[in-house]
């Protein structure tokens, strides 16, 4: 273990803890904090599981400033990985305000915290939502942004708030990691996404669809200009992901101050290919139904990720087959998610959290 930690917010879910299990699996040290609003601590235990290594993890809101500084008190941190947020589209657009408090001023306490402890590197967890409707597929990071929902302009803000810190203050290191649709699950089938509730994203949908914990699957849009009508979108493994967020933590020690990187295949598909590949997986066609566009939903998201390629040694490698077959894996093993398991985290892992 390198004796300099890494902490990672929002490290109990989906992407911030199969990042986790690469960072744990490279032998960096790793403390994890997350206020369990939208995930689970039994994903902690499965992380052990995986890696066979014990995780330090607290209980904490990064909304919760004094929380945020006892923990870099109590551990020598290097860098931070920022996932902690709430990340639903749709729910954006209901509760505008929630999205903004929790995700904006989440961040600004994070970053004072890490300037208080002179902590000046970190890997943000953006979103090709930033680009809006894109006018040019696939999307460069050179693209204006201009987010079309409370969402996406959270993530735009923040990219600003974090550009801005390391224009005005020396040594601040900063990589924006701009991705786009993940997908899969870890390929033991120990861990994968687990929603609370009704999933917001196509593929965790289609999964209980699949096992009947849904009738259908509602496809939102279908006379986009697309070759079939519905959305293209670019999904990326979720272990290949991870591993991008490790290329892009081991660019800050080459001081290159704020960059941004869009973490995608470079190929995109329609909702109607994605059901086509999911029903390859399972084994037989699962039901779904047209229905009118979502507000906030774009024509076409898809990455150019040649940027990510040449600088951070990166390349999504996992195939789009792979990745179903990795979802289906998770979703059968595991029918209700996390559910079923005992989710309360020890109690001397709650420092102060609001």
């Amino acid at each position: 273990m390198s004796e300099k930690a890494v902490l990672v917010t929002g490290g109990a879910g989906y992407i911030g803890s199969h990042t986790v299990i690469e960072l744990l699996n490279s032998n960096q040290s790793v403390v994890v904090i997350d206020n369990l609003t939208n995930s689970s601590y039994e994903a902690i235990r499965r992380i052990e599981k995986i890696t066979e290594k014990k995780v330090i993890f607290y209980k904490v809101d990064i909304l919760d400033k004094k929380a945020l500084l006892e923990v870099f008190q109590r551990h020598e941190i290097w860098a931070v990985i920022h996932f902690a947020g709430l990340k639903a589209v749709g729910e954006s657009t209901r509760i505008p305000l929630d999205y903004y408090h929790n995700n904006i001023t989440g961040t600004v306490l994070l970053l004072e915290a890490m300037k208080e402890s002179q902590v000046k590197n970190i890997v943000f967890s953006s979103s090709a939502t930033v680009y809006g409707d894109p006018a040019v597929i696939p999307i460069p990071e050179t693209l204006p942004t201009g987010a079309t929902n409370p969402y996406g302009r959270t993530k735009q803000f923040i990219e600003h708030i974090i550009r801005d810190l390391c224009t005005a203050e020396e040594n601040w290191n900063a990589a924006l990691l701009r991705y786009f649709n993940p997908a899969g699950a870890h390929p033991s089938g120990t861990l994968g996404e687990n929603p609370l509730g009704i999933p917001n994203n196509l593929m965790p949908f289609l999964s209980q669809v699949a096992i009947g914990k849904r009738e259908y699957l509602s496809v939102f849009g279908h006379d986009y200009e697309t070759p079939d009508g519905t959305c293209i979108r670019d999904y990326i493994n979720v272990v290949d992901l991870a591993k991008g967020h490790l290329a892009a933590l081991n660019k800050m020690k080459d001081g290159p101050g704020c960059v941004e990187y869009n973490l995608g295949t470079g190929r995109g598909n329609t909702v109607l290919e994605m059901i086509h590949a999911f029903n390859k997986a399972v084994g037989r066609e699962l039901p779904y139904k047209l229905v009118d566009r979502r507000p906030g939903d774009v024509r076409n998201l898809t990455a150019n990720p040649a940027k990510a390629n040449a600088e951070l040694h990166w390349k999504a490698e996992i195939s789009l087959d792979e990745t179903c077959a990795s979802l289906w894996n998770w979703q059968s093993k595991n029918p209700n998610g996390l559910e079923d398991c005992p989710g309360e985290a020890p109690a001397e892992s709650v420092i102060c959290y609001i």
